[in-house]
């Protein structure tokens, strides 16, 4: 008891610090890699893995740095560097990325204790990496320039004429990518390419989740297909970003109820894989849990047994579709986005 006792206070403390540091990461590493430390990289959101990397350093005294970059470029980096890559663990913002390095063959099974610390549903069914963070797809819209009633019923209803020139998403950013995917999953190549020929033609592209869900805030679009934890963030400081607009989950399975893992896997190649195999199990347990549902994060808890933040709907609520992450195809999703002209 004293032993969690002690890591729960590391981590809320590491997360204090590493939250409020507004992404600057102690633990990064700006030059040369240092062979003697544990080495992730990482393109989950630097403030959140320095939270992580801080208390499982603090914890276990196994010195960590970290390189960051974006799910798809980091991905196809370690598939690149292949069994040279110098990194021992990869985390990702969603799975895609994840999927692709694993299917490179470039991924060592993950501890089946470390399996066993989050619930089945959030564990591919290769079993060679695990979730450790949720968010889920929604819908942010302005109630004064569209009635709830008159919201499309699903994600894939943003096609129709109808709703032309009233919505706005991130095309070009992995968060939305992996929406995609799960559309691809759900609906097929054919159904998910005229609907991203639909976006191309009918809707605004915009930099970033934060900039779609501005957008729609102040009026510049009606509606916008983002994830939920930028709305609960902002809705939990000063609602500048999000105080005109409100969420609209699809349910029923919808594609727009895809739910988007954050994954975590150990490379093959690792020179520390034991350690590796620490940190996986520190991220997955109740310790590593907590800082999602103490901190800003506002992304879901997978652990067992480890509720989410409270301001979050519960996540067996959403109804998201069933879709094993290791299906999950993003070159394909690349592909079709390219050929729409959207990247």
């Amino acid at each position: 008891m004293r032993h969690r006792t002690t890591l729960l206070a590391a981590a809320a403390t590491a997360a204090a610090l590493g939250l409020a540091a507004c992404g600057e990461s102690s633990l990064e590493a700006t030059g040369d890699l240092d062979s003697g430390k544990l080495t992730i990289y990482s393109a989950q959101h630097k403030n959140l893995t320095e939270a992580w990397g801080q208390a499982f350093q603090d914890e276990t005294g196994i010195e960590v740095q970290v390189r960051y970059g974006n799910d798809s470029s980091m991905g196809a980096q370690i598939v690149e560097e292949g069994a040279s890559s110098p990194a021992d663990v990869f985390l990702t913002e969603n799975s895609p990325a994840m999927t692709t390095v694993e299917q490179a063959g470039l991924l060592a099974p993950v501890d089946a204790a470390t399996i066993e610390q989050v619930g089945p549903q959030y564990v591919p069914s290769s079993k060679h990496w695990v979730g450790i963070a949720a968010r889920s797809t929604v819908l942010v819209y302005n109630p004064s320039m569209v009635a709830e009633a008159d919201l499309p019923a699903s994600l894939m209803d943003l096609a129709d004429e109808k709703y032309a020139g009233q919505w706005g998403a991130a095309a070009g950013g992995a968060d939305f990518q992996a929406i995609v995917s799960a559309i691809l999953a759900e609906q097929g190549e054919e159904a998910t390419a005229e609907w991203l020929a639909a976006l191309k033609s009918n809707a605004k592209v915009y930099q970033n989740n934060i900039a779609t869900m501005k957008a729609v805030n102040a009026g510049q679009s009606a509606m916008g297909v983002i994830y939920h934890y930028y709305w609960y963030r902002d809705q939990a400081l000063d609602k500048v970003s999000s105080g005109n607009t409100a969420l609209h989950y699809f349910k029923n399975e919808d594609p727009g109820a895809f739910v988007s893992l954050s994954g975590a896997g150990v490379l093959e190649s690792s020179k520390r894989p034991e350690d590796a195999q620490k940190f996986l199990a520190y991220l997955t347990s109740p310790a590593g849990q907590e800082v999602l549902r103490t901190t800003d994060v506002k992304e879901y808890a997978v652990g067992r047994g480890v509720e989410s933040d409270p301001a979050l709907p519960p996540l067996d609520s959403l109804e998201a579709p069933k879709i094993d992450p290791f299906t999950l195809n993003g070159p394909q999703v690349i592909d079709l986005m390219t050929e729409a002209g959207l990247l």
